[in-house]
C-alpha cells in the first residue's frame, strides 16, 4: 500500500484509537485520529488522500451522519464503518452511501488490514464498473428462494417474519440464509449486504 496514503480514524473511544494507531503503523500505514465527528469535519478540507475509518455509534454527531454530510459537502474518501453494535439497518445505510466495508467490533486484524487495502485501492479508482458486474455476477447465481430471503434481509426483517411471509420454517429460511451466504462466497452478512447494493436486487 503506498507509504504516502493516510487512514483516518474516527472513533471515541481512546483505548480503540490507540490500538488501531498501532497496527497501523505495524502495517507501514499513517494514522490521524479524531475523537469526534465534528473534529475530522474541521480537517476535512486539507485531507491528504487515504481512507478513513469511522465508528458508527458516538456521542454528538454518529458515524452515519458524518458519512452523510461528507456526501453533502463532496468530501470523496473511501470509508471503512465500524461498530460493536452492528445492525443490518445500518450497514445497508453505510453501504448506499458509498461505503467501501462495514466491520463489526471485534474484529480480526487481517480482516481490517484487507478492508483498508481495499478502501485506498479506490483512491485512485474513479467508478465501480468492475465490482459492479461482479456482483451482479454473484447475485445471479442465488436461486428464486435464497433471492426472496436475502431482499427480505436487507430490508431488516428477522428470520420469524420471513419464514410467515413466505410460508415457510424459521428453520427453512436459515437454511436458504446458510446456502445463499455459500453461494455467495462470503462469511459475513454485511459482505452479502454490499453485495446486494452494489447490485441492486429486483
Amino acid at each position: 500500500m503506498p507509504v504516502e496514503q493516510t487512514v483516518y480514524v474516527v472513533d471515541d473511544d481512546a483505548a480503540v484509537r490507540r490500538s488501531l494507531e498501532g497496527l497501523l503503523a505495524s502495517a507501514g500505514l499513517h494514522a490521524i485520529s479524531y475523537e469526534t465527528s465534528l473534529a475530522f469535519l474541521d480537517a476535512a478540507p486539507n485531507l491528504l488522500p487515504g481512507c478513513l475509518l469511522l465508528d458508527i455509534k458516538m456521542p454528538g454527531m454518529d458515524g452515519l451522519e458524518l458519512q452523510a454530510v461528507l456526501l453533502e459537502r463532496d468530501v470523496l474518501i473511501p470509508v471503512i464503518m465500524m461498530t460493536g453494535h452492528g445492525d443490518v439497518q445500518s450497514a445497508v445505510r453505510a453501504m448506499k452511501n458509498g461505503a467501501v466495508d462495514f466491520i463489526e467490533k471485534p474484529y480480526s486484524d487481517d480482516v481490517l488490514l484487507s478492508a483498508i487495502e481495499a478502501a485506498l485501492a479506490r483512491v485512485d479508482r474513479a467508478d465501480l464498473g468492475r465490482e459492479t458486474a461482479e456482483a451482479a455476477k454473484r447475485i445471479a447465481t442465488l436461486t428464486p428462494r435464497e433471492h426472496e430471503v436475502l431482499s427480505a434481509l436487507v430490508m431488516g426483517r428477522p428470520n420469524k417474519v420471513i419464514a410467515c411471509d413466505l410460508g415457510i420454517s424459521i428453520r427453512t429460511v436459515e437454511v436458504h440464509r446458510a446456502r445463499m451466504m455459500d453461494r455467495l462466497g462470503v462469511r459475513q452478512f454485511a459482505e452479502a449486504v454490499r453485495l446486494a447494493v452494489l447490485a441492486p436486487l429486483d
